[in-house]
C-alpha cells in the first residue's frame, strides 16, 4: 500500500434549514446589511437639512408603498385612493394631538392627546376608514375597485377643503411635534458629538425604526401562509376559493392593512412637513404611489422601498440641482420645472419597466444574491 495520504474532501456547507448563527453571519448579504445599517445610523452627523428631509420623505413614501404593494402587487387589487388614507392618518394626528385654537379666521378643533398616543390612534383610524370601505374592496376587483377607490379622493378633497374646523381649510393646520418618553422631536437644538441635532436629525431615527418594522412585518406576511393565499387570489381567484381560501375576507383584510400602512406614512409625512396642506393629498399622489410599486417591483417589499426612493427623491434632486442640469430650470423661470421633468422621467421608467423589466428594479440585483450551497455528488438538481 502507498504511504501517500489521501486528502479529505471538503465538508459541504450545512443546508439552509440547519445553518447556525455563525454561518448566517458569514453571508455576504449579512455584511452588506450591517454596513448599510451603520451608514444609515451615522448619516445625520454628516448630511445637511435638505438631504435629511428628502430621506425622511422617502422613508414615509416607502412605508406607504409597502402597504399598497401588499394590496396591488401581492393580492392583485388595484387601488387609486391611497392618498385618501395618507390624509386620514396625517389629519387625524393633527386633530388628536393639537390643541383647540383660533387662527386664519376660524376655530380649530383639537383634543390635546399625548402625541405618541395620537400617532397610534391615527394609524388605527386610517385602518378603520379602510374597514368601512373593505366590504366593497372584498367584492370588487381590477378596474372596478380602482374606480371605486378613486371616489375616495374626491370625497377626501371635499372634506379637507370644507371642514375648516378640523382641517384648517385651504391653509391646512400646523402639526404638533412628536414627544416620546419626555423627548420632543422639534427644532430645539440638541448637541450630540459636537453636531447640533434639530427636528430632521431626531426624526431620522424615528423614520428608520418605522420603516424597518413595517418592512419586516410585511416580509413576514408575504413569506408566510397569508402571503401564499394572497398570491393565489391574485393569480387565480376561483382556484383559490376552491382550495378553501376565503377570498372576500382576505381582500377586505389586506385593504385594511394597506390603509394602516398609509396612515402611518401620513403621520410621518405630517411630522416631516410640520404642516398639512389639502392639495398635497390628491390624485397625483395616488398615481405616484402606483408608479413606485410598478418601478420597484410588484409584490416585493424591497421593490416597494426602491421604487419609493426613486420616485420621491427624483423631483427633489432635480429641484436642488436645477441650476446645473440641462433642460431643467427653477420653478417660475419659464423652462421645464423640476416637478414636470421628474414626472416625465418616472413615467418613462414605468414604460421601460413594463416592457423590458417586468419584475421592476428589485430584479436588477440591488441586494446581494444569496450564496447557494454546492450540490453534493449524486444529489438531484
Amino acid at each position: 500500500m502507498s504511504d501517500t495520504a489521501v486528502p479529505e474532501a471538503p465538508a459541504a456547507p450545512a443546508p439552509r434549514g440547519t445553518e447556525t448563527f455563525t454561518d448566517r453571519l458569514r453571508r455576504p448579504r449579512t455584511y452588506a446589511v450591517l454596513i448599510g445599517s451603520l451608514l444609515l445610523l451615522v448619516l445625520p452627523f454628516y448630511l445637511d437639512r435638505f438631504w435629511l428631509q428628502a430621506g425622511l420623505f422617502a422613508m414615509a413614501a416607502a412605508i406607504g408603498a409597502i402597504g399598497l404593494n401588499m394590496l396591488t402587487g401581492a393580492t392583485g387589487q388595484l387601488s387609486m385612493g391611497h392618498a385618501f388614507f395618507l390624509a386620514v392618518g396625517a389629519y387625524s394626528y393633527c386633530i388628536l394631538a393639537g390643541e383647540s385654537s383660533t387662527g386664519d379666521g376660524h376655530a380649530l378643533t383639537g383634543l390635546g392627546l399625548p402625541t405618541w398616543l395620537a400617532a397610534i390612534l391615527a394609524v388605527l383610524i386610517a385602518g378603520a376608514a379602510g374597514g368601512v370601505f373593505s366590504p366593497i374592496a372584498g367584492r370588487l376587483r381590477g378596474a372596478y375597485l380602482g374606480i371605486a377607490t378613486l371616489a375616495l379622493i374626491f370625497i377626501g378633497q371635499h372634506v379637507l377643503f370644507n371642514a375648516s374646523s378640523l382641517t384648517g381649510g385651504y391653509n391646512g393646520r400646523a402639526v404638533p411635534p412628536l414627544s416620546l418618553f419626555g423627548f420632543t422631536f422639534d427644532d430645539t437644538e440638541l448637541v450630540v458629538a459636537a453636531v447640533p441635532f434639530g427636528a430632521s436629525e431626531k426624526l431620522w431615527y424615528v423614520g428608520l425604526a418605522a420603516l424597518l418594522l413595517s418592512a419586516l412585518f410585511a416580509r413576514g406576511i408575504l413569506r408566510g401562509r397569508p402571503g401564499r393565499a394572497m398570491n393565489a387570489i391574485r393569480d387565480h381567484r376561483i382556484a383559490a376559493g376552491v382550495m378553501g381560501v376565503p377570498v372576500a375576507r382576505y381582500r377586505a383584510g389586506v385593504f385594511v392593512l394597506s390603509s394602516m400602512y398609509a396612515g402611518l406614512a401620513g403621520v410621518l409625512l405630517a411630522l416631516v412637513f410640520q404642516r398639512t396642506v389639502p392639495e398635497y393629498f390628491g390624485m397625483i399622489l395616488s398615481l405616484e404611489y402606483l408608479a413606485m410599486i410598478v418601478i420597484g417591483g410588484l409584490g416585493s417589499v424591497a421593490g416597494a422601498v426602491v421604487g419609493a426612493f426613486f420616485v420621491s427623491l427624483l423631483p427633489q434632486v432635480l429641484n436642488h440641482y436645477s441650476d446645473s442640469l440641462p433642460l431643467v430650470s427653477a420653478p417660475g423661470t419659464g423652462g421645464l420645472a423640476p416637478g414636470e421633468a421628474s414626472r416625465y422621467l418616472y413615467g418613462a421608467a414605468v414604460v421601460a419597466v413594463v416592457l423590458f423589466l417586468p419584475g421592476g428594479l428589485a430584479r436588477l440585483g440591488i441586494a446581494l444574491p444569496r450564496v447557494t450551497r454546492p450540490k453534493k455528488s449524486g444529489e438531484k438538481k
